[in-house]
This record gives structure tokens, C-alpha cells and sequence, in this order.
């Protein structure tokens, strides 16, 4: 299977809270980018989207959507900026698992998403992810392994 990792877009530097930033309008055009060298890459769908609650990641996949289809888009109140990797990493499994998943995107926060592709990609340490970046990872189910196999960047 695929799973496809990315951070939200730049985002606002002061809002009430953390989880109120909004994207600035370069970081809805850099993840518009990110998505359409995606799309370049033969990627168009996922089977399922998980989305975390604060805004600028929300505003994320409302920006980028429009290239893909899915009909499965959930908010997901694991995948904040402090989520825990290791248990996202076997939710994620077990979704995969059970609704026999050939894909997946999860849209988040430093510094979760180096976390998680470190979790799915065991030989390598937590990358940094600029705003917008996006990872796609080939995952054995069944070893639990996966690789690396592309990034793109803003």
C-alpha cells in the first residue's frame, strides 16, 4: 500500500490558540503546488484521508482537494502536532488492515509527521518537513515495513 504523509501549509505565526492558525495565502498555494506535482507523480485518489482538527491542516485539504478524490475524508484528533506516532502508526495499520486500504493521506503538523514517517520507515531517522511537503511511503502490511519513496516539496 501507499501512505502518503504531509504537513499543513505555512500558516499564520499568531492566532487565540495553536489550533486556530489560519494558511496564509502562500501556504494555500504552495500545497495547490505540492498537490499538482502529486497528481504528476499518478497519484489522484486515496481511499481514505485523515485530517487533523486545527484549521490551517483543515484548510489544507480544502485547498488540495480539488486534485483528488476520496471518499473517505475523516478528522482525525490523533494526528495534532503532539500526537503520539506510535499509536497513529497502529491505527493507521489496523484501518489499512481491515478496510484493505491501497492508500492513504494524512495531513499534520510538525513534529508528527517526521515521527510517523520514521515509524513507517523504520531505517530512518524523523525527517524535517517544510510547510506543504509531502512524503509517499511503499508499506508492507504484512512486514510492517516500508520505504521511502518520493518527496516533494514546495
Amino acid at each position: 500500500m501507499k501512505i502518503f504523509i504531509m504537513r499543513h501549509g505555512e500558516a499564520e505565526h499568531f492566532a487565540s490558540s495553536d489550533a486556530e492558525r489560519n494558511l496564509t495565502p502562500n501556504g494555500v498555494s504552495q500545497s495547490k503546488a505540492v498537490a499538482r506535482a502529486c497528481v504528476q507523480q499518478g497519484v489522484s485518489e486515496f481511499d481514505t484521508v485523515l485530517v487533523s482538527p486545527y484549521i490551517r491542516a483543515q484548510q489544507t485539504w480544502q485547498a488540495i482537494s480539488e486534485h483528488f478524490g476520496s471518499d473517505d475524508v475523516q478528522t482525525s484528533d490523533d494526528i495534532t502536532p503532539y500526537g503520539q506516532s506510535d499509536d497513529v502508526f497502529e491505527f493507521v495499520c489496523a484501518l489499512a488492515e481491515t478496510q484493505n486500504l491501497e492508500s492513504i493521506l494524512l495531513v499534520s503538523h510538525l513534529p508528527l509527521v517526521g515521527y510517523l514517517t520514521s515509524e513507517f520507515v523504520r531505517d530512518i531517522a524523523p525527517p524535517m518537513f517544510p510547510t506543504s511537503g509531502l512524503v509517499c511511503i511503499e508499506f508492507d502490511l504484512e512486514r510492517q515495513q516500508g520505504e521511502l519513496v518520493w518527496k516533494i516539496h514546495p
